[in-house]
């Protein structure tokens, strides 16, 4: 089996995240388990077919650990969110969606070494594939610049 290319790496980083901010939407909606949600995305999802459709093959070792550091983490990573939103909008008021990806989001910018323009990036993009339409890519890119700056502070001198 060859080895996938730097290009086919990036883009299965980009579905792990993916993933990972359904997985953990589906364990806060479902109330599952994060290990069951985990196993049902690596055997249902990751390069799956379904209707004709094939599912982008992810990351799994990056998909792992972002959601397993999200649930580890959940409490401080929820904190450095409501810090970055406005008093009117606590995480509770906010759309599911983005409450899952603040929280993939911030487990890898505190855990992972992966350049914080990078995660921003990343999860702007994110973002855009669940809302095509609105404005959430630009609240992402504040809120998660925010925590960024909180959480490694060091990423941002120079």
């Amino acid at each position: 089996m060859k080895k996938p290319s730097h290009s086919a790496k990036r883009q299965m980083r980009s579905a792990a995240r993916l993933y990972a901010v359904q997985a953990l939407f589906q364990m806060e909606a479902s109330d599952q388990s994060a290990d069951a949600v985990r196993e049902e995305f690596e055997t249902y999802r990751f390069g799956a077919e379904l209707d004709g459709d094939t599912f982008a093959d992810g990351d799994v070792d990056l998909f792992r650990a972002l959601t397993h550091e999200a649930v580890n983490h959940q409490a401080k990573i929820d904190q450095l969110t409501d810090k970055a939103l406005v008093d009117r909008w606590p995480l509770g008021r906010i759309d599911p969606t983005l409450r899952a990806l603040f929280r993939v989001a911030g487990a890898e910018i505190m855990t992972q070494e992966t350049p914080i323009k990078v995660a921003i990036n990343e999860f702007v993009d994110v973002a855009k594939a669940f809302f095509p339409e609105g404005k959430e890519a630009k609240l992402v890119n504040a809120v998660l610049d925010h925590m960024a700056r909180a959480a490694r502070p060091e990423a941002f001198t120079n």
